[in-house]
């Protein structure tokens, strides 16, 4: 965790506080990948999904504290605090998913997620960057370019969704299953969704700022 030493010490905490947060969100799209991976195991726990959601909700709470303890800061407090929001339902959102897997693996049976985790991996991975931008001096055209990749990785998440429904509701005859797969997907693409929101967040910040 970053002290309130280093808050107060430095002009460019909130940049640590925004990267250190979208780590935490990709930290948890990576154990959701390793949990659906594996096989099924009555030991698998939410632990490391419970620990990303914690770790990046104290980020925000420190986000919320050095807003209020500071004057003078280099992004304008209202972008801050949009940011540091929409970064926290990132992990949020996947360790629902993730209750979800261990409440009803027994059910689903050799369901491949490949895709739609490659999509969320791709996703919060350009939000790293993007986020990492933001300490560069605000660069437009690379925001840009950036948050143009990760509206491609949206609209690819929302085609792959629709198709996904397609084939569960004209092959699978167990209405629980369909319940279940169609509750996953919907969180799935929030994941993707939430990223995308970010990257708009990013982009504002850096058109206002340029």
């Amino acid at each position: 965790m970053i002290s309130f030493q280093k808050i107060f010490g430095k002009t460019d905490v909130f940049y640590d506080l925004l990267e250190a947060s979208a780590a935490q969100a990709q930290q948890s799209v990576q154990a959701l990948n390793k949990l659906l991976s594996q096989p099924a195991d009555p030991a698998q726990t939410l632990d490391a999904f419970s620990t990303s959601r914690r770790e990046d909700k104290k980020i925000t709470q420190q986000i919320d504290e050095a807003l209020c303890r500071s004057f003078v800061t280099e992004l304008e407090r209202e972008d801050i605090e949009a940011l540091a929001n929409v970064l926290y339902k990132i992990p949020k959102t996947v360790e629902k998913i993730a209750e979800r897997v261990l409440i009803c693996r027994s059910r689903l049976g050799p369901v491949d997620f490949s895709k739609q985790m490659k999509m969320k991996e791709d996703a919060i991975a350009i939000v790293v960057t993007m986020v990492g931008e933001l300490r560069k001096k605000l660069h437009l055209e690379r925001i840009k370019e950036l948050n143009a990749k990760l509206q491609k990785v949206e609209g690819d998440a929302d085609k792959l969704m629709l198709e996904c429904l397609r084939v569960l509701y004209t092959t699978e005859k167990d209405a629980v299953v369909v319940i279940i797969l169609k509750d996953l997907y919907d969180l799935m693409e929030k994941v993707v969704d939430r990223c995308r929101d970010a990257g708009n967040v990013i982009a504002h910040i850096v058109l206002k700022n340029s």
